[in-house]
């Protein structure tokens, strides 16, 4: 997958691929992997990270942001009209994540974090809110090794101070 060579011998569901591709969410077969390395190292991002297990019965892409954009596009501060309700959104971050943020100056637990956004849905809050940031490096876990510990906090990282820092100033 990493040198872009990817070839489908066996199809675990023929009709799932043919679905999608009446939809138009697909446009064929194994033409995605060599397209997203392409334009990844066109453009100069960081190379994609591809996962899967033992038995390969998934495989998982992640993109990483490219460094360019955590610096000079994430500048929103509370108050400030570039901050919108809706979370992550092309002008920097969301009104919520900027919460977040200066809540994790200290360390606080998901509880606390899901109160100051009030969002009660710890699921949706995760991947609409909470995971962004962790993604992005704007904060971090107190422990990593053990991401679902009922002691589990989180804290903002260098990245993430830096940020707040220059919304400040």
């Amino acid at each position: 997958m990493q040198a872009g060579k990817a070839v489908s011998r066996r199809y675990r569901n023929r009709r799932i691929g043919e679905f999608l591709k009446e939809l138009d969410l697909t446009e064929g077969r194994s033409t995605g992997v060599p397209k997203i390395l392409r334009v990844m190292k066109a453009n100069n991002s960081p190379e994609p990270i591809f996962e899967t297990d033992d038995e390969r019965s998934y495989f998982l892409i992640r993109l990483p942001i490219h460094t360019g954009f955590l610096i000079d596009e994430v500048t929103a501060v509370e108050g400030d009209p570039d901050v919108t309700d809706q979370v992550g959104t092309k002008q920097g971050l969301g009104k919520e994540q900027v919460d977040l943020l200066q809540t994790c100056v200290e360390e606080a637990p998901i509880t606390r974090l899901m109160n100051v956004v009030g969002r009660s849905n710890r699921t949706k809050f995760r991947a609409a809110v909470l995971n962004p940031l962790l993604n992005s490096g704007l904060i971090e876990m107190t422990q990593p090794d053990s991401p679902r510990s009922p002691t589990q906090k989180y804290r903002l990282t260098a990245l993430g101070k830096q940020i707040l820092a220059k919304n400040k100033g």
